[in-house]
């Protein structure tokens, strides 16, 4: 396992962390043990990095870890979590909120810490009240010892250069945005550096677009791009390689992204990506399909407020 520095926190994540989204089902029902062991494997692969929410399966994922973790020594890992989104349309970024929404998340995962907590999908409320309320609510929090690094999530690249014009963050968090298919975060790279923040990458598959496996039913993937990307896997299939792992590959490549978080409640998917991670890309074939992906490069959806949003 390789190990990357995030930014000035001083933190060295491995270079492929443990999203423990599908945890929270959002992707497909989950067996309860199997779910557990897919973080057991994860921590004993070397991932030191766990990623989570509690709008994932609203409070699930971070129940499941706080089982799952029970057991292990908390130095072991470092823990990320989110707040501010609660549901699919239940968002509360009120300062009030940020010390319940700490205080919950600490209680479920039975720890007395947690390493990142991040501003969960702001896309979708006033970005104003982020900066003006909840980041300082979070400070506050910061220096109680509760959290030890503060930042942000969200989809559209567009909130990123928003807050970071206004006020300080240690960390962002972005999906979908550096892939086979998008590149748009490595753009931004520069300007994140600049400003000295660390950079995690998630969701190197897209959301299974970029797999084999069938789309969640709230992808918002358009029929070219889902034709597509169903073409880029066809050609992987036919040299003998599974699309997901040149997106794995690909997506661990950039040297200025500290982590690529992905996850599985399948431990067998867990040792798949680590036994991917070790292996040599294929240079070839990533610029055939590359070239294949090519007239729907940096395609993208609206998420949350259109203002919000980057211009399509």
């Amino acid at each position: 396992m390789k190990f990357r520095t995030l930014g000035q926190t001083g933190l060295n994540l491995s270079w492929l962390s443990f999203g423990a989204s599908s945890l929270g089902q959002e992707f497909r029902s989950v067996d309860l043990n199997e779910a557990i062991r897919s973080v057991h494997v994860a921590l004993d692969l070397g991932m030191n990095f766990i990623d989570t929410s509690p709008y994932y399966g609203r409070g699930l994922s971070e129940c499941l870890l706080g089982v799952a973790l029970r057991t292990i020594p908390r130095d072991r890992y470092y823990l990320g979590t989110k707040l501010g989104r609660y549901a699919p349309a239940h968002f509360d970024f009120s300062a009030r909120r940020v010390v319940e929404s700490v205080e919950v998340s600490l209680q479920r995962m039975g720890v007395d810490h947690l390493d990142i907590v991040l501003c969960h999908d702001i896309e979708f409320v006033e970005m104003a009240q982020i900066v003006e309320e909840t980041l300082p609510a979070l400070r506050r929090i910061q220096q109680q010892g509760k959290v030890r690094y503060v930042g942000i999530s969200g989809y559209p690249m567009k909130i990123y250069r928003y807050v970071l014009e206004r006020t300080d963050l240690d960390v962002i968090l972005s999906y979908n945005h550096y892939t086979l298919q998008n590149t748009m975060l490595a753009d931004l790279v520069p300007y994140l550096q600049q400003k000295k923040v660390g950079i995690m990458n998630a969701a190197p598959f897209a959301a299974r677009l970029l797999t084999n496996s069938t789309l969640p039913p709230w992808h918002k993937a358009t029929p070219e791009v889902r034709q597509l990307c169903q073409r880029a896997a066809q050609h992987c299939a036919a040299q003998g390689v599974d699309i997901a792992q040149l997106a794995l590959q690909y997506s661990l490549a950039h040297p200025d992204m500290a982590t690529c978080i992905v996850g599985s409640a399948n431990p067998e998917n867990v040792r798949k990506w680590v036994e991917w991670a070790e292996m040599p890309i294929d240079e070839k074939l990533l610029a055939e399909v590359r070239a294949l992906l090519q007239p729907i490069h940096n395609w993208f959806h609206i998420e949350g407020r259109p203002e919000n949003n980057d211009p399509t």
